[in-house]
């Protein structure tokens, strides 16, 4: 079984057995997939106690549990955990159960293929991202950050709650392409964490960057065939075109 779901931002209480009873009949080996923004690495340098609580406490699920980066991460972190081989891609193994599927690799679950590219451009930085750098100490930073933030600015502080990972790098664009040319760029699903830019405008995201831009060259100049395409980010469960699933809350079974 494989069920799917959208953005968490360490909030995991729908993996509840209240809130989800199917996994009363899953295994290790059956999967649930969240679209990026996974949130369970991000605290500060050391992970704190309630995160580490929680990472535990997914550990102990009947399930495996498989993420794509968002753009809510803390990639400085996540870069740490080691890198594996698996289901014929490379990830972050967190825990036992708990994987990071890492961006432009295939990965074969339940004889089905799955093309992972996580990231997204944050659209909380409208005010600017700040940096410690320019500040005596972090209690400077974290004192201008709060007054600013009260009067309603927008603005994340770069390595603490913003990275520039968010968005890729050209050899992760680069590696996606060359595996999917491995299988003649045809898959069963993606998933990603935003989507193509094409869609993000029918959905009414006009806003475009160079991830939305890569997601549409896929499609238009190399002909991505796919069944589905999911997706989280935009905090809402909407289907685009038949093909593009938005998700957030709900846990759907997709196998």
């Amino acid at each position: 079984m494989i069920y799917i779901t959208g953005d968490t931002h360490a909030q995991f209480n729908r993996f509840s057995t209240k809130n989800f009873p199917e996994q009363k009949n899953m295994t290790r080996d059956d999967y649930v997939i969240i679209c990026g923004d996974f949130g369970g690495i991000w605290d500060y340098i050391l992970s704190s106690s309630t995160e580490t609580y929680w990472l535990n406490w997914l550990a102990e699920k009947s399930f495996t549990l498989l993420f794509v980066d968002g753009n809510h991460e803390n990639f400085d972190r996540l870069k740490e955990f080691p890198v594996v081989s698996y289901h014929g891609g490379k990830a972050h193994r967190i825990r036992d159960n708990i994987y990071h599927l890492m961006r432009g690799y295939v990965f074969e679950f339940e004889g089905k293929k799955f093309f992972t590219f996580g990231g997204a451009q944050s659209h909380d930085i409208q005010d600017g991202i700040l940096d410690i750098k320019n500040y005596e100490s972090l209690t400077d930073l974290v004192h201008d950050y709060n007054k600013r933030t009260k009067k309603g600015e927008m603005l994340r502080i770069n390595h603490i709650s913003w990275w520039a990972n968010e968005l890729p790098e050209k050899y992760e664009m680069k590696r996606g392409i060359e595996n999917l040319k491995k299988v003649n760029f045809e898959v069963d699903y993606v998933i990603s964490h935003c989507l193509p830019q094409d869609v993000c405008s029918a959905a009414g995201y006009r806003s475009a960057d160079k991830l939305t831009m890569y997601f549409n060259s896929l499609i238009l100049d190399h002909k991505l065939k796919f069944h589905r395409w999911y997706c989280g980010h935009y905090h809402r469960e909407q289907a685009i075109f038949g093909k593009f699933i938005i998700k957030y809350e709900n846990i759907e079974r997709i196998l």
